[in-house]
This record gives structure tokens, sequence and C-alpha cells, in this order.
């Protein structure tokens, strides 16, 4: 069952509308040019998980855009309400271990409206994304057809921004499946480990006794994870030290973990990358797993 709340002024709680039914309009932009932004947040133990952190992004990614999007108070209390409609369907048991998923989407609307059109849509997660983290994934290096300076160099391609232009994303998907593969690691042109097509990338080093957690870096215009942040954020306070690339393809292999992290399937090792395999050192998982368990 998925609930879907639109956001509108005429409806402080939000309007509640059947999934199931047409309900944008064909001139709609987010349709036509795929012009507009989302997030997409975790609701998990009876809570939606960061939805400060995806609120603040998605604040982030209008600016880029430049698009009107509701206020944090609208966005709020309409993800309670598709939250509370999505709830209806489970008794009080089924809710305690319920995972869901919470898209908040805005669009630029139809062309010289006023403003676009925004919605929340809860779902259930899929029973592929539950095994991914279970089992792990083999992924693919992919190159996404950019240098790791394009940013900068181009801001209208809007590198960092969450927008609903996923063409490209998915296409990158369906390569991989085709090959074997579940995902895909992006590589800039010029060699630099970026993200995957919905996910951050970690890898993991321990020397010594140090454990280290190392992400590529925001400088080559990837996606800001929330998802990242805040495991960073717990594995500083558990002892871990920090790192932010610039990461090569040979990090991966060399590292003793490597996963791609992201706000429904969490945390998911990946086992293998172009189908050589790479460690997975089953004690880092283990403690980043305890705190991914911890704080989300």
């Amino acid at each position: 069952m998925t609930a879907l709340v639109f956001i509108e002024s005429a409806h402080p709680a939000g309007r509640i509308a059947d999934p199931n039914t047409p309900q944008l309009s064909v001139l709609d932009q987010g349709v036509t040019r795929g012009d507009g932004i989302f997030e997409t947040a975790h609701y998990r133990d009876g809570a939606v998980r960061k939805l400060d952190a995806h609120l603040a992004r998605m604040r982030s990614s209008a600016a880029s855009v430049e698009i009107t999007i509701p206020t944090e108070e609208a966005f709020r209390t309409a993800v309670n309400t598709a939250v509370t409609e999505f709830l209806k369907e489970y008794d009080d048991a089924a809710s305690v271990t319920l995972e869901a998923a919470v898209k908040i989407v805005v669009t630029r609307g139809a062309e010289g409206a006023e403003h676009g059109t925004a919605w929340v849509m809860v779902s259930p997660v899929s029973k592929s994304i539950l095994e991914q983290r279970e089992n792990g994934i083999d992924v693919m290096l992919l190159e996404r057809g950019y240098d790791s300076t394009v940013a900068d160099r181009a801001p209208w391609l809007l590198m960092g921004a969450k927008t609903l232009s996923y063409a490209v994303n998915m296409a990158a998907l369906r390569h991989a499946h085709h090959h074997g593969a579940d995902d895909v690691i992006f590589v800039a042109s010029d060699g630099l480990v970026l993200e995957g097509p919905t996910s951050s990338v970690l890898i993991a080093t321990e020397v010594d006794g140090v454990k280290k957690l190392t992400t590529p870096i925001l400088e080559t215009g990837i996606l800001p994870g929330t998802t990242q942040g805040a495991i960073f954020a717990a594995a500083e306070k558990a002892g871990w030290e920090l790192g932010y690339g610039p990461l090569e393809p040979h990090h991966l292999h060399e590292a003793d973990a490597v996963w791609l992290v992201s706000s429904v399937r969490l945390l998911a090792p990946v086992n293998k990358i172009d189908g050589t395999e790479v460690s997975r050192n089953e004690e880092l998982h283990r403690e980043l797993q305890g705190l991914v368990d911890q704080i989300m």
C-alpha cells in the first residue's frame, strides 16, 4: 500500500489522494522535462529518520534549480499525514518492525505557473533492498562522462542537486543489471571515484588498530549524502578516523571494506567490483552496522 498526500495551501494538513488514479497535469514540467527536486527519507522504528537533513538538502537543491518550495512546516505536516495514512493498513504488531520509504517531491509546475506541485508518498521498503543490506552487492565502475572539476566550471549541470532528472542514473543501473551486477559506482573521466546512481561510497581501512572511514570529496560535484554524513558523525564519536578522498578505483580494491550507503537501503556491503572480489572485513562491517542501527 502506498499513501499519497499533496501539499496545498487549501489543505493545511495535506490532501490525501489515491496513488492509483491520475493526479498530475500533463503540462507539469516535472513530467515533461524532469524539472523538479526530491528527497527520499526512511521510516523505521516509528519515526522518519534524518528528516531535518533531508529538508535542508531539499532547500539547497531548490536554490540550485531556482524553484519555489513549500515551507518546512508544510513539508513536516504532509509527511506526518502521509505516514499516518500509510500505517492505517497495518496493525500495531506489524508497525513495530515496519520500514517505509518517504518520498518528498516538488516540481516546477506548468510553464508560467506561480508554483509547482508538491507531494509526499510513503511506500513499503522492497524485499530486494532488504536482501542487498543482508547479502551485499556486486557493482560495476562506469565513467560518468565528466571530469572531477566540472561542477565549478558548469554550475548549470546542477551537480550536487537532487533533481528529478534521473534517466541517466536509471540507464546506468539497467546497464549494470544487463551485465550481471547489482549497482554502479561512477568514476570521473580523470579517474576519481564519485558516487553511485542512488548512493554514496564509503570505504574502511584498519591499520595498527586504527579504523578509518573515507568517502569521495564533495568538490567533485557529488550529492552530499545525508546517510554518509550521519554515519561519519556516529563513527567519529565511536573513535573512527574520517577522511574525504580523493579516491581512485585502486583504493576500493585495497580497502578492508566497501559500502554503498543511502537513506533507505542504509548500509550495503560491496562483494565484487567489475567481477573481482573485494575485501569484506566482517568485524568492521558489524561495528559499522551497529552504529547504523543506533542512529537510523
